[in-house]
């Protein structure tokens, strides 16, 4: 199994890894993380994001599982925003995605999904959809009293505009991701003010930012690489 783990993954993704893990465990023990819960989902966050950047359905599983877990933080601190979306979008997202991955595996091999480019047409579809989406979630959040509601709103947009590109399988769902972070980063950097605990949880999507733009470049490889293999086979 190791030794699978070992090969599966290059030396600079084992370093990434090992460095994301250690830094998300060194910030919930430096400053003071009271649940355990939040350690175990973001340490989930973690690898999902490694899987993901491998093109791998097993990332898109963690994903629903990191969803459930992150909700039910963001529900403790009052972001209603963030819990809403998380569960009543992500998760259900990535369970259409992994569906969605597994339908379209490249070579037939099912640990690597065939990546798709979305059409200048349906990237106007989708930037419509996601205004509409922010309007409704906005006046749904203001409703609820949520806490920064503004950064909440915009939590909504950059994460509806990352689920959409992971279902259609585009690289660029990676970026959309990495604009969530840092839109995360400042939210749980102001309930880190409040208490210090969250500080860990504002390290981890810090860490989410630089993976996620780890992902971007790791889809862009194997786009190139899967376009090479497809003329071979021509």
């Amino acid at each position: 199994m190791i030794k699978r783990f070992r090969i599966y993954f290059s030396p600079h993704e084992l370093t990434l890894l090992a460095a994301s893990l250690t830094a998300v465990l060194a910030a919930f023990l430096i400053f003071g993380g009271k649940s355990r819960l939040t350690l175990l989902a973001s340490m989930i966050g973690v690898v999902f994001l490694m899987l993901n950047a491998k093109a791998n359905p097993a990332g898109q599983l963690l994903t629903i599982v990191f969803s459930v877990l992150y909700g039910y933080i963001s529900y403790s601190f009052g972001y209603y925003g963030e819990m809403i979306t998380y569960l009543g979008m992500t998760a259900p997202m990535a369970l259409f995605s992994l569906i969605s991955w597994l339908r379209h595996p490249f070579g037939g091999r099912r640990s690597e999904v065939e990546v798709n480019a979305v059409s200048p047409a349906e990237t106007v579809f989708a930037a419509i959809l996601t205004a509409a989406v922010t309007a409704l979630f906005y006046f749904i959040l203001k409703a609820l009293g949520t806490a920064n509601i503004i950064l909440s709103t915009v939590s909504v947009t950059t994460s509806f505009a990352a689920v959409y590109l992971t279902f259609r399988r585009s690289p660029y769902f990676a970026l959309a991701y990495a604009m969530n972070d840092l839109v995360l980063v400042a939210l749980w950097a102001l309930a880190s003010a409040e208490d210090r605990s969250y500080v860990s949880v504002t390290v981890c999507f810090a860490v989410f930012f630089i993976n996620d733009l780890y992902g971007f470049i790791s889809w862009r490889r194997i786009r190139a690489r899967q376009e090479k293999e497809r003329e071979g086979m021509g």
